[in-house]
């Protein structure tokens, strides 16, 4: 698993019939830098992943990829690549509360 900041949708209206009805969005996998925990970093890249908690725009959420994103539940038959997994409530680098971060 994989973190990431849910940074976009995507609308496709012509796609593989057994995608119908399913909420793509775009995110922005984050790192963590121990060196300086305190925050994360964004990635470079992007990434499109089939929604399956019903996460909001700027959440952080957990995401599986490749064969394991067909693992998730009522994904097995599904043509993706990724997959929102969970929704992230918080986060700790090496005893440093990195998210929801501190104000």
């Amino acid at each position: 698993m994989f973190l990431a900041r849910v940074i976009g949708s995507v609308v496709s209206t012509k796609k593989d019939e057994a995608m119908k009805g399913r909420k793509l969005v775009i995110l922005r996998p984050l790192l963590v830098d121990e060196s300086n925990p305190a925050q994360f970093r964004s990635g470079s890249n992007t990434i499109v992943a089939v929604d399956a908690m019903g996460a909001g725009l700027d959440e952080v959420v957990l995401f599986c990829q490749g064969s394991s994103a067909r693992q998730a539940s009522g994904m097995k038959s599904l043509p993706v690549d990724a997959v929102i997994v969970g929704i992230v409530d918080s986060v700790d680098v090496l005893n440093q509360k990195i998210y929801p971060a501190k104000s």
